[in-house]
């Protein structure tokens, strides 16, 4: 079982990136599995055609210890098993809390034996200041780390702040960075910005996903842009990244 997390600034196409690569991994024969780490919970949604599904934390709070796998863990597009770890309602809690919180009850419920995929892969916010959603790489959830930018300062910004947490936990035998995925603004000198910071980074920029309409006419039908339009330019970007994920040597 591979596991892997896949960071970015709030806004920067990550759960897109995301969704997209785990129908590309099933078309490949992968079983797969995408656990959503964010209180907005809409990771999966476009594996699910538009449907947000019930959230770890509030079947936990409806049902307490009653809870069981079949009430958080559900089959969407490409046979891929969803799970939306949740959160507090806006001002209402620490989100980083409830992820913490969420994580514990799927490995009690044994969500990894019992599915047993062949990659996980976990959504998550980018804010690695908090100790929830930095979960991921502290306890060793995830072996690699893929963070999604765009050539904007900002996500180059947040995207050093996740690299220099992992570096920070790197002693303990945790995740390392694979390297970063540009998700195209087109932007002026955008590949070359990323590149660089990559460079800096010390690590590589493994992808470049062109901006492309097809995405938002794909979310429009609560569907990922590798089902709805599988032939494209950014489906095959996406299959490309699916082979880096798995391993195996893009063309």
């Amino acid at each position: 079982m591979k596991k892997i997390a896949f960071y970015g600034k709030g806004g920067i196409g990550k759960s897109t990136t995301v969704s997209n690569l785990s129908v590309a991994l099933t078309d490949m024969g992968y079983s797969v599995m995408q656990i959503g780490c964010d209180p907005k919970a809409d990771s999966t949604i476009n594996l699910t055609k538009g449907e947000k599904i019930p959230t770890v934390l509030t079947m936990m709070s409806q049902k307490g210890s009653g809870i069981t796998l079949d009430d958080v863990v559900f089959k969407g597009s490409g046979n891929v098993y969803c799970a939306e770890t949740g959160g507090p309602k806006p001002g209402c809690g620490c989100a980083g809390r409830g992820i913490i919180t969420a994580f514990e009850q799927l490995e009690l419920l044994g969500i990894y034996e019992r599915y047993n995929p062949d990659i996980v892969i976990y959504d998550v916010l980018g804010d690695v200041v908090c100790g929830g959603f930095a979960l991921p790489i502290r306890k060793g959830y995830a072996e690699e780390v893929y963070i999604v930018t765009s050539g904007e300062k900002m996500a180059l910004y947040a995207a050093d702040n996740i690299q220099q947490a992992v570096i920070n936990n790197s002693s303990r035998g945790y995740a390392k960075v694979k390297g970063l995925v540009l998700n195209s603004r087109n932007i002026p000198n955008e590949f070359e910005a990323v590149n660089e910071a990559a460079i800096q980074m010390k690590t590589e920029l493994l992808l470049k996903i062109p901006r492309d309409s097809i995405i938002q006419e794909a979310e429009n039908h609560g569907m990922t842009a590798v089902e709805y339009a599988p032939q494209s330019e950014i489906s095959q970007a996406y299959r490309k990244l699916a082979k880096i994920v798995a391993g195996e040597t893009p063309e």
